[in-house]
C-alpha cells in the first residue's frame, strides 16, 4: 500500500466518520487507537511465537541432558554451596532479556550473588530490632 493509498483511505474513513456525526479530532483518535491496538496485537503474537520457540529449545535441551542431571530435589538446590549457573539457565536468561529489550543479546558472564538475608548475622539483626523498638514513643507513656 503506497502513501497515496493510505492518505486516500484515511480521508475516506475521516469523511465517513464525519458523516456519522463524529468530529474530525475524534475520528483521528479512534484511528490512532485502532492502529495502536493492531501494533500491540502484532507484538503479542511475536512474543507468543518467541515463547513457543524457547519452549521447543528447552525441550530439546532437556531431551539431550542426562535424566539424572535434570531432576534435582529442591533441598539439594537450596543446600548447594557453590551455586553455579547451568547452561539451561543462561539460555533462559538470555531469552528473557532478548524478549524484553527486543534485540539479540549475548551473556558474557553470570554469577550468583549472595542474598542479603544470608549475610545478616542474627545477633546484629536483633540489636537493630532493639534500637528500633526503643524509638517507639507510644510505649513510653
Amino acid at each position: 500500500m503506497t502513501t497515496t493509498d493510505m492518505t486516500t483511505t484515511g480521508q475516506k474513513k475521516r469523511e465517513k466518520n464525519v458523516e456519522d456525526g463524529l468530529s474530525p479530532d475524534l475520528a483521528d483518535m479512534l484511528r490512532g487507537i485502532a492502529e495502536r491496538q493492531q501494533a500491540t496485537e502484532q507484538q503479542l503474537s511475536a512474543v507468543a511465537a518467541k515463547v513457543k520457540s524457547l519452549e521447543a529449545s528447552l525441550a530439546e535441551l532437556s531431551r539431550l541432558a542426562p535424566a539424572s542431571a535434570s531432576v534435582m530435589p529442591a533441598k539439594e538446590l537450596g543446600q548447594k554451596k557453590d551455586k553455579e549457573i547451568t547452561p539451561e539457565m543462561l539460555v533462559v536468561i538470555a531469552a528473557a532479556v532478548t524478549v524484553f529489550l527486543g534485540k539479540k543479546v549475548r551473556i558474557r558472564s553470570a554469577k550468583m550473588l549472595q542474598s542479603p538475608y544470608e549475610i545478616v548475622n542474627p545477633w546484629a539483626q536483633q540489636g537493630r530490632v532493639f534500637v528500633q523498638v526503643s524509638h517507639n514513643l507510644h510505649s513510653r507513656g
